[in-house]
């Protein structure tokens, strides 16, 4: 199609879209934010939040407002919000932490899984290995590679299409992505996790560039650990706190690297001796950090009347028109789309390929079109379904055609 058929194709899928009245929830100005793939957009709800928590909470009930104001409960509390929107029922996600320190509970604590009888008693498993997606986020595999070192294991980075074959006896631990944070690829959860199984592993999943964007069904599919940011999607906020899932069944096995008081039996006992928590609180550490974690409670609160599945489809329509318009306005053989066509294994994210990428997206947020570089070559593009439109994404591939 051609820019005057475009534009009005825009105008009646912005039309019919049934999650255009979300934009007006969010704070946005009139550039072409496609960047919600790093950092989510601020939600109109979050700010008046903060200063109550700010003023109110902290400024005049002070240390009240542990027990008055639900401080305590928050970690466990907002978890449950996220459940629904990562297919998993309540109580089994607790809010807290980065994403790093998540990981590594989960690496370490899925090794002591695997090397327990199912009574929690040790066993002579012989599973010395983890395997580690070779394509993954670097600091996950920083973070695998301690962990391995911490507990006498071997680290092996396959690709995940290379699990199903790298897995056998020695494997106790595979800690996925399940969506590539520079190609936008998704991977097979489903068959993935099934096949680790077989296997007698424990599965870890990577959630940081699909929660909020696409259903992921950990319930569904027995997954046993899962770690994920909120400030991408969930439009959490800059550093907002991270989250750890742990499967309900393995709740009472979970050994957890990082005890600390908050996840105690009884915190305010003080006692020298440590008694894990029941349940997922007992991946807690220390202190939530109330101020960023009730920030992300306000942000949450858009996700309160809409189904993920209708997300998902946005974002499919939103990619597909998105390549469309790339293929009609950028002269051909300049850019290289490194996303899979398919919808089964794209996530929420366009990833190109082009000279000079990083000059390129330079001028692009000059023009008002903003996405992010990864070295050497590659743009990132990410679609928002709840603020980002179909205009908007003709005018981002009309603005990057006229880049050449």
């Amino acid at each position: 199609m051609s820019e005057p058929e475009l534009r009005p194709k825009a105008e009646k899928l912005d039309a019919t879209d049934e999650l255009a009245g979300m934009r007006a929830q969010f704070v946005l100005d009139d550039a072409v934010y496609l960047d919600g793939n790093s950092l989510g957009a601020l939600p109109r709800s979050v700010p008046g939040r903060v200063e109550d928590v700010v003023r109110r909470q902290w400024g005049s009930l002070r240390i009240r407002s542990w027990d008055e104001s639900g401080w305590w409960t928050a970690p466990e509390r907002i978890g449950d919000r996220i459940a629904p929107l990562v297919g998993a029922a309540p109580g089994q996600i607790v809010v807290g932490d980065s994403t790093s320190v998540n990981v590594f509970k989960a690496v370490v604590g899925a090794v002591r899984l695997a090397a327990e009888k199912e009574d929690g008693s040790a066993g002579e498993s012989g599973r010395d290995e983890i395997l580690v997606d070779a394509t993954t986020f670097p600091t996950d595999g920083y973070i695998a590679a301690s962990a391995a070192r911490l507990t006498g294991c071997t680290l092996r980075p396959v690709t995940p299409d290379e699990v199903p074959g790298a897995l056998s006896e020695r494997t106790a631990a595979v800690l996925l992505n399940h969506v590539d944070y520079r190609t936008g690829r998704l991977h097979d959860l489903p068959s993935l996790t099934a096949a680790i199984h077989a296997a007698g592993a424990v599965a870890i999943w990577d959630l940081c560039h699909s929660a909020g964007a696409l259903p992921v069904g950990l319930d569904e599919h027995g997954v046993d650990l899962a770690v994920g940011c909120t400030y991408k999607y969930l439009n959490g906020g800059p550093g907002s706190p991270a989250y750890l899932y742990v499967r309900e069944d393995l709740q009472p096995r979970f050994d957890s690297p990082l005890p600390g008081w908050n996840s105690h039996a009884d915190p305010f006992g003080m006692t020298p001796d440590y008694t894990p928590a029941p349940g997922a609180l007992r991946g807690r550490v220390g202190t939530p950090d109330i101020l960023s974690m009730l920030a992300l409670e306000a942000a949450l609160e858009v996700w309160d009347d809409v189904s993920i599945e209708a997300v998902r489809t946005k974002s499919l329509a939103l990619t597909d028109f998105f390549l469309e318009c790339v293929e009609a306005y950028v002269p051909e053989g300049t850019v290289e789309s490194l996303t899979p066509p398919a919808h089964a294994q794209r996530g929420s994210q366009v990833a190109l390929r082009c000279p000079d990428a990083g000059n390129v997206m330079r001028r692009l947020i000059d023009r008002g079109v903003i996405g992010d570089f990864r070295e050497p070559d590659v743009l990132r593009f990410g679609f928002t379904p709840l603020y980002v439109g179909f205009g908007d994404v003709e005018r981002a591939a009309r603005v990057l055609g006229e880049m050449f």
